[in-house]
């Protein structure tokens, strides 16, 4: 068994507190709490990113968005969106690029800077009805078709309000892709 002499101990505490200042100043409070409640036991990873929830939904900004096979500019550009307004689903964060899948599940990496939070939905059910309220049996104003892009104005329960092509009204959930069941939309 090696002994250690009183020095040597305290200038290792003292080593191991001024560590603890440093690692307490550079470490975001929860990855703290989560280390600390764990007993330093598998820790969970820094995020790098916004902090925000991941999974969550966010919509193209641009015309034309390359989508890369990595994070950052020096992957390849793997395809193109070339809908602005199509909405995606945030599944990943690394610095300022953004992991997303589309509807259809393809996906791949953006700039986070070709990405909005102003909320659209995509229609993925054929003669969707778009009614006048939120109710099964409400006057139809439109009849939706697949594809198209519908920007949200609120959601609550099983329905979203929703713009598109010059009419305003409500669709079922069930018959859109770019909001979580139960998520509410203001």
């Amino acid at each position: 068994m090696l002994e250690m002499g009183r020095g040597a101990w305290i200038r290792r505490s003292a080593w191991a507190l001024a560590l603890a200042g440093l690692w307490a100043l550079a470490v975001p409070p929860a990855f703290a709490q989560a280390v600390a409640t764990s007993g330093g036991a598998n820790p969970p990873p820094l995020r790098k990113g916004t902090g925000l929830p991941v999974p969550r939904f966010a919509t193209v900004r641009a015309d034309e968005t390359n989508v890369r096979t990595g994070p950052g500019p020096r992957y390849p550009i793997d395809w193109v969106f070339k809908r602005k307004g199509m909405p995606v689903e945030i599944v990943g964060e690394y610095e300022n690029y953004r992991k997303i899948r589309d509807w259809q599940g393809a996906g791949g990496w953006v700039h986070a800077s070709l990405l909005t939070g102003r909320r659209y939905v995509i229609v993925t059910t054929a003669n969707a009805p778009l009614r006048k309220t939120p109710a099964a049996g409400a006057a139809e104003v439109a009849r939706m078709e697949v594809e198209v892009v519908a920007q949200v104005k609120s959601c609550s329960g099983d329905w979203c309000r929703v713009q598109a092509s010059g009419h305003i009204g409500w669709i079922e959930r069930r018959h859109v892709w770019g909001v979580y069941r139960g998520e509410v939309v203001n």
